[in-house]
């Protein structure tokens, strides 16, 4: 039985009722009133069921289908303006005694080179995070107890969160480590984390199973449930994501949106961020051994049903994707991007020589972060290394009641301006800076509060003249 509140992966996620979605939306593609009346209630700007979402996914309508793009447009803007947050994922370690067979890092393979990132390797690597410009990582980290033990996981978060080298300051860690315990994940939310992160990979059951053949990660309940958990260790901003290409990309969003409608549901909190990686390229990882990859166009119609489904959410779209990919997709509904990344470890401060490398997946966009500032902003974006609402504590359903009201912007937009400038001042090339000069003139010029634009115009010149971490 399909029931959102229950705790059991197999009710709140229920395959029948995936199934029935899947089919009720194929006999409907075609059905141009009940398009019409969901195209209606989204207009509303309060979310659609995973049912209604996926009538409009599977909708075969090509003015319709119009329509959805637009709307996705407005709705990202309406909530999220014309902000872009950056980040960058930060390796601590590629061991891992799972057995998934998408990933490098599985037990299996013998020649990926294996590291360990020390403390002291850490500090180097964050440094050299800090000298690019970002203020909030994502830890990674295989799951192995014995190299990488929640021990070491809580040591790397506070060393990372005490660096502090010239003007540069790590403000927010989010983590993307395996399912844990209840107990664990307290330890988590004490250490100061942001968002706990969780790849589904997909929520096939029997795929799932197939594709993660030996580890704990193979217990399918227990990663499913994993967010429960970690909502009931005190951590209030979760992320949720599926590996699109492992299975029908049509299941996969179903069932994605199933969960995040099961958060709501049991928590009063829906997912914070919603990824959407696609199966990429890796050391022994051939994608085109896998039968459901998608295209360009399908993957822009799940970015933006997904962004008609779950208008308040965080989409993530990472460098896996190319530059070209990435600009169409933040018309779409992406909030956040992370830039000049590596996915290594140790990539940062002394990458290996490719021949050794230990990349977890091929990057599509390789520009350095100056680079993808400078093309942001020429697209009409505000770049943002925002983490006032973290630092103030507006998580949870603190953050979600001021974002679903749509009033988010009028801390986000100012603390966007600041950090930006921030950059600007610190990190940036001669031309990237012309640009975001002239940009924050524009963006000035735009904020309608004459308080907020009169506090955010003082707090400018107070960073031009070497003080930081302004915020609303």
């Amino acid at each position: 039985m399909y029931n959102p509140k229950s705790h059991n992966a197999e009710e709140f996620i229920s395959h029948e009722e995936v199934l029935e979605t899947l089919e009720y939306a194929e006999q409907n593609k075609h059905n141009a009133e009940l398009i019409d009346e969901i195209l209606n209630k989204a207009l509303q700007e309060k979310g659609l069921s995973h049912r209604e979402a996926s009538v409009l996914l599977a909708c075969e309508i090509p003015e319709k289908n119009e329509e959805i793009f637009r709307l996705a447009n407005e709705i990202k803007q309406d909530f999220y303006g014309n902000r872009i947050v950056l980040f960058a994922p930060l390796y601590l370690s590629n061991y891992c005694v799972n057995g998934c067979v998408y990933c490098p890092y599985h037990a299996k393979n013998k020649h990926i080179p294996r590291r360990k990132l020390s403390q002291d390797e850490i500090e180097k690597e964050v440094i050299a995070l800090q000298d690019m410009g970002h203020k909030r990582l994502a830890i990674e980290a295989g799951e192995d107890p014995v190299n990488n033990p929640l021990e070491y996981i809580l040591e790397s978060i506070k060393t990372i969160y005490s660096i502090k080298h010239k003007n540069g300051a790590i403000r927010r860690v989010n983590v993307n480590i395996a399912a844990t315990t209840v107990e664990n994940y307290r330890k988590l939310h004490e250490a100061g984390i942001g968002t706990y992160i969780l790849f589904q990979e997909t929520y096939h059951k029997e795929s799932y199973e197939k594709l993660h053949p030996t580890g704990p990660k193979h217990n399918y309940k227990w990663h499913t449930e994993a967010m429960d958990r970690a909502m009931q260790g005190g951590i209030d901003d979760v992320g949720l994501g599926v590996l699109f290409g492992l299975e029908s990309y049509r299941y996969e969003f179903a069932a994605l949106l199933m969960h995040a409608e099961h958060l709501e549901a049991a928590y009063g909190v829906g997912p914070h961020t919603i990824s959407v990686p696609r199966i990429r390229k890796a050391d022994d990882i051939d994608p085109d051994t896998f039968d459901n990859g998608i295209d360009d166009d399908t993957f822009a119609k799940i970015v933006a049903c997904i962004r008609i489904a779950v208008p308040y959410t965080g989409m993530i779209v990472s460098t896996r994707e190319s530059e070209k990919c990435r600009e169409r997709l933040l018309n779409l509904g992406i909030s956040q991007i992370s830039g000049g990344s590596k996915t290594s470890v140790g990539g940062y401060f002394n990458p290996m020589p490719e021949k050794e490398e230990s990349a977890q997946f091929d990057i599509s966009d390789r520009r350095p972060l100056d680079e993808v500032l400078r093309w942001l902003m020429q697209l009409g974006y505000l770049p943002s290394f925002c983490t006032a609402c973290y630092g103030s504590g507006r998580t949870g359903d603190r953050f979600m009641e001021i974002c679903k009201k749509q009033q988010i912007h009028n801390f986000c937009h100012p603390n966007a301006i600041m950090t930006l400038k921030e950059y600007l001042e610190d990190y940036a090339s001669e031309e990237t800076r012309k640009v975001g000069e002239a940009l924050i003139a524009n963006e000035l010029k735009a904020l309608e509060n004459s308080k907020i634009k009169k506090v955010v115009e003082e707090d400018l010149v107070k960073i031009a003249h070497g003080e930081r971490n302004f915020k609303f």
